[in-house]
């Protein structure tokens, strides 16, 4: 799974990374992002512009937004039969912008050791996401969404967990950020883990365990 990341880049970083996207001024380095924060994405809606969703997709349908606790992850691999997931991965899908996500190992049977894991190039990417809008009674404003997808992991990340959130290529971004309806067949083979040449992975401070240690010491290796 994917439960915590980054979005430390600075903004000269991600404006030269994602040229075509438009960043709001409110954008600050994030070293511990946690589930049911407002995070970075870019939705497929045609604008270009980088908005803040919940972490946690909300179905439309949900009665109440706590399920969206235990949608922060979508695996690629049942994505067009879930009935949580199956519109959104045809209507309504995101990228959402990091620059490194964190994965536990479990070591014999002693506390797990968190580990960091980035582009080797330290530049920012984009996961593969998708999005929701829920609408709560009365006259609350509507909830804006979104779940991060995984897939199997590659062979840098497998000896720490056997999962990994899908990174996509920069060439793929307008195929997965078009507007237009599309059917799974046009889509899953994005899906796939991404060459594990080009990351590196190392063991950093149980610093990240806490949600509110969020400071550039959670990135430092051990």
């Amino acid at each position: 799974m994917c439960g915590r990341y980054t979005l430390a880049s600075s903004p000269t970083s991600l404006t030269e990374t994602f040229p075509e996207f438009e960043f709001p001024d409110e954008l600050t380095p994030r070293y511990n992002i946690t589930p049911s924060q407002p995070i970075a994405v870019v939705p497929n809606n045609g604008s270009g512009r980088v908005e803040f969703y919940r972490w946690g997709l909300i179905p439309s349908w949900a009665k109440d937004a706590k399920i969206g606790n235990r949608m922060i992850n979508a695996r690629s691999e049942t994505l067009a039969e879930k009935p949580s997931f199956r519109n959104a991965y045809k209507r309504r899908r995101c990228l959402v912008l990091a620059d490194g996500y964190y994965e536990w190992r479990k070591d014999n049977g002693g506390p797990k050791t968190p580990f960091y894991i980035r582009l080797e190039s330290e530049k920012p990417f984009g996961f593969a996401g998708l999005w929701e809008t829920w609408k709560p009674s009365g006259e609350s404003e509507p909830v804006l969404s979104c779940s991060i997808i995984t897939c199997a992991a590659n062979e840098l990340t497998e000896p720490i967990h056997h999962r990994m959130p899908v990174i996509l290529d920069q060439d793929t971004y307008d195929l997965w950020l078009e507007p237009d309806e599309c059917p799974p067949t046009t889509l899953n083979h994005l899906l796939t883990p991404y060459a594990h040449e080009d990351m590196v992975a190392f063991p950093v401070s149980r610093l990240v365990n806490q949600p509110k240690n969020d400071s550039p010491e959670c990135i430092v290796p051990v």
